[in-house]
């Protein structure tokens, strides 16, 4: 088993929700069950929550790779997710973007020295009036982003990550 014994069942309560055919409708959030327990995908997990849920491995997998929200290599305890789509980019998104780079001395797609944050690049958050927009952890929304929240948020992070 891959998983703790509470994952599985959370994936059971997912999987309830669904006639017995339809069973794959419970991937998106098996695998975010899986995520959360595990910061990342592997390919055997992919496959055991394949498994698990009574699917072939490869529908597991396009979901897993289509979504963005679903990492396939390890990330940091943090992953940081800054919109630079067009909207979001006229009010500083971009800027954003690059003030977190040069604040972490990291790339998009990088993560710290340290494995607290990983930092990426994201589409549109559905939050264009509020930008910049930044999404942690694919949960936590933060919104209207200036340089002195974005250093009070990365230093929070950093020292959660470190307790």
């Amino acid at each position: 088993m891959l998983l703790s014994e509470q994952a599985y069942t959370k994936i059971d309560k997912e999987l309830a929700k669904y006639p017995a055919d339809q069973r794959s409708s419970a991937i998106m959030s098996s695998l975010r069950i899986a995520q959360e327990e595990n910061g990342w995908l592997s390919s055997d997990l992919v496959a055991e929550v394949a498994r698990y849920i009574g699917v072939e491995p490869i529908a597991v997998q396009e979901v897993a790779t289509f979504y963005n929200m679903f990492e396939m290599k390890p990330v940091g305890k943090f992953k940081v997710t800054v919109c630079t789509n067009l909207p979001c980019a006229l009010r500083d998104g971009v800027k954003t973007a690059e003030y977190i780079k040069e604040k972490l001395g990291i790339g998009f797609g990088e993560t710290t020295p340290d494995g607290a944050i990983t930092l990426k690049e994201g589409e549109c958050m559905g939050a264009c009036g509020d930008s910049p927009v930044l999404l942690v952890n694919n949960h936590h929304m933060c919104v209207r982003m200036s340089q002195e929240k974005i250093d009070e948020m990365l230093a929070d992070l950093i020292k959660e990550a470190q307790a």
